[in-house]
């Protein structure tokens, strides 16, 4: 095995060679480093980048394995999101400025690092995970591997756009309104949101007042369930703590006929929005591909309600405006100061907004009386330019980021889990996505429902040709 094919492997088939010593850790993760080395210039999708560190602990990971310990991920290379700790780093959560390092791992970082994950760096995240971008004045723009002119979306941009370019085989991100889901649509691969609490977000006991979760990206069903299970697990300090579940044991699974739910409405919003005709025709594509393998599926519209987005906003800028006040002298965007002040004003809200949750979870769960998953677009349009956020006020930031990105915030109101799956290409070559929705802790039917499609349409076959430097 060539170095250059290690950025082909995917998650399951590099932790595969390594066991079976067909390649080393070190080799692995120095091809890893140059790659993302290579490519910083261009793609930009790390915050941070762990050489030295990282081919240590590879070292010790092979020394691991030739005395025979075998662990999920021992010896392999993964990316997290700079939202996440990382002992020996700071957490700049996109923002400038200078911050000390953290003396220790988040919960699900040290879950990876338990499973033998070797943490080559952080990937770029904008400020505060508020943009479908991934863009900021502490370290510019992060481009999607499809295409330099485009975004590869947010907040988890720099993990999509790491995975998509082959610099890593996974990694972590983080989904607050979308930002595991939205980045995995326009970079062709898998974005999975799971339950919230399945993967801890401790030192947090719960993040953005539940609304984010931590989830992975990965370019097959099979490696970002891998990613999940290697992530998944409480602290005891969380506030939510779902029930334990191996969704890797999913994949290629039999989910049987199942009654699916398309979903083209929009949830309600207060600036114009509408689907973009291409992105409707591969949706509707996906539906048809879900018919041939037996599934019935049947327009029938989720009808969200206006109670919905008021339960969102204020957890949402209310949770910036204390991310912000953890980071202080942060260097931030304007319209960062802005929200983080109407999350200050909404902050009274808060206590009703979570009391009207159950109520949401029951009105909508009533779909599943009819239907056993529910499909929608995962975006409005495909991946917008990534200068179109520079520089824009308020108003037209929230008109822009509405009419890219209206489906995917109910499900982190309701916390129940969804998957991202790559549905194909514009007529310009840009991907879109469109996401599979359960409910509470259907993550295993998710993925094998998800696997189905993957077996079929062979989405991973398809990559991106590498206009930013090799090593």
């Amino acid at each position: 095995m060539t170095l250059a094919s290690v950025g082909e492997l995917g998650l399951v088939e590099l932790a595969a060679a390594l066991a079976d010593g067909t390649l080393t850790s070190v080799a692995a993760t120095t091809a890893v480093l140059d790659r993302i080395d290579a490519s910083q210039g261009a793609l930009n999708a790390f915050r941070i980048v762990r050489r030295a560190e990282a081919l240590a602990e590879a070292a010790a990971a092979d020394r691991k394995l030739a005395a025979g310990e075998r662990a999920p991920l021992l010896g392999v290379p993964v990316a997290i999101k700079d939202d996440t700790d990382l002992a020996g780093t700071p957490t700049a959560f996109g923002c400038g400025g200078d911050f000390p390092a953290k003396t220790e791992d988040a919960e699900a970082v040290r879950r990876l690092r338990a499973a033998g994950a070797v943490i080559v760096g952080k990937t770029n995240t904008c400020e505060l995970g508020q943009l479908p971008f991934t863009s900021g004045d502490a370290f510019g723009h992060t481009r999607n591997p499809w295409s330099a002119e485009h975004t590869p979306g947010g907040s988890s941009g720099g993990s999509g756009a790491a995975v998509a370019a082959g610099l890593v085989p996974a990694a972590l991100g983080s989904d607050g309104a979308g930002s595991v889901r939205i980045p995995a649509a326009w970079n062709n691969l898998v974005g999975i949101k799971p339950q919230r609490g399945r993967i801890s977000t401790w030192p947090l006991p719960e993040a953005f007042y539940g609304l984010t979760v931590n989830g992975p990206l990965a370019r097959t069903v099979a490696d970002a369930a891998l990613l999940l299970d290697a992530a998944a697990g409480p602290h005891p300090g969380d506030l939510h703590t779902p029930p334990a579940l191996r969704v890797s044991d999913a994949v290629g699974r039999d989910p049987g006929r199942l009654r699916i739910a398309l979903s083209l409405r929009i949830p309600f919003t207060a600036t114009r929005t509408a689907l973009d005709r291409e992105v409707e025709a591969r949706v509707h594509a996906t539906a048809n591909t879900l018919r041939r393998l037996g599934h019935q599926v049947t327009i029938a519209d989720i009808h969200y309600g206006v109670l919905m987005g008021a339960t969102f906003l204020p957890r949402s800028l209310t949770g910036v405006n204390q991310a912000l006040e953890r980071l202080p002298k942060a260097q931030v965007d304007p319209r960062t100061t802005h929200n983080a002040l109407v999350g200050r004003l909404l902050s009274p809200l808060l206590f009703a907004a979570r009391q009207a949750e159950p109520l949401l979870r029951m009105r909508i769960g009533r779909m599943f009386n009819d239907f056993d998953l529910i499909l929608a677009p995962t975006t409005a349009t495909p991946p917008p330019g990534v200068h179109e956020i520079d520089g824009i006020s308020n108003w037209a930031t929230d008109e822009l980021i509405t009419a890219a990105c209206p489906y995917t915030w109910p499900w982190n109101v309701l916390g129940w889990p969804a998957v991202n799956v790559p549905s194909g290409f514009t007529a310009t070559g840009l991907p879109v996505g469109a996401q599979l929705m359960g409910p509470a802790n259907s993550e295993p039917l998710l993925v094998s429902v998800a696997a189905q499609l993957e077996s079929e349409l062979q989405w991973q076959k398809t990559r991106p040709a590498a206009w930013w430097p090799q090593p």
